[in-house]
């Protein structure tokens, strides 16, 4: 018997989203798939739902009728301040004001290292640490994150953010040695924050079984996610074909890595 009737994936065109939508349908009798993209055709146990999150009638009513949703709708990159005003906090306010109205029970959100990207890399920043954005992107993860709380705290509405470090077919330089996770593991992630008894409001970050590590899920074991991926194997190929980073340059500094180093995203208009 499935674990819920119907659980929403925003973002389901994707690349995080179609990798959620292949490796999930055991978890529900129906997945209600949504993006402003074409998502192709729907199988027997999906409902496709073309619509813009950042209109609240048609988020309100993409959540209706749902057990959990995944939140993974959203630009993988940096953007300007008027985008996010008009499209991505718009968008996930009434997703969460849809779980609130429409009685969902969990939200899964997919957050990113940018939230607190400007923590160095030697702290091994753990899940309870202040927010530090290195980025606009960034930013707004932290919105997101603080309105999950805030929904958790007033509303009951449950919420793991999963702070996604370097999800990508394989590590693609040294800082993806620890800050990588695989598409597989990225489903495992999902599905332990789906399926963990009591979450309340919590945060874990996504990465696979890396030896290396500059984060920490030790406050987030009560999830139970379970990495079988590691970037452990691809690290001699890696390491042969890149150059050593310099220590003191803040992309090696902190593990925001690249993000922290970029400008005003206006500046280049």
């Amino acid at each position: 018997m499935p674990e819920f009737e119907r659980i929403l994936i925003t973002g389901a065109a994707g690349s995080l989203g179609s990798h959620l939508r292949a490796g999930l349908p055991h978890l529900a009798a129906r997945l209600r798939l949504v993006d402003v993209k074409d998502m192709g055709a729907a199988a027997a146990h999906e409902e496709i739902v073309q619509c813009d999150l950042a209109d609240r009638e048609e988020a309100l009513a993409a959540t209706k009728g749902c057990d959990a949703i995944l939140h993974f709708a959203g630009q993988p990159r940096e953007q300007s301040f008027d985008e996010i005003m008009a499209d991505t906090l718009p968008a996930a306010y009434n997703v969460y004001e849809g779980a609130r109205r429409n009685g969902v029970r969990r939200v899964v959100y997919a957050s990113s290292i940018h939230a607190v990207g400007f923590h160095a890399v030697e702290a091994v920043p753990d899940t309870e640490v202040p927010h530090r954005p290195d980025t606009f992107y960034g930013l707004t993860k932290t919105f997101v994150e603080d309105l999950a709380s805030l929904y958790w705290d007033k509303f009951g509405v449950e919420s793991v953010c999963l702070r996604i470090c370097s999800c990508f077919e394989a590590p693609q330089d040294r800082r993806m040695l620890w800050s990588w996770l695989s598409f597989a593991d990225c489903v495992r992630l999902a599905e332990a924050a789906l399926t963990a008894p009591r979450v309340g409001f919590s945060v874990i970050y996504g990465t696979s079984d890396n030896a290396r590590a500059a984060v920490s899920n030790a406050r987030a074991g009560h999830i139970g996610y379970r990495p079988r991926d590691s970037a452990d194997g691809f690290a001699t190929e890696v390491i042969a074909r890149s150059e050593r980073p310099d220590p003191a340059a803040v992309g090696t500094r902190v593990v925001g890595g690249w993000f922290a180093a970029t400008g005003h995203p206006d500046d280049g208009e």
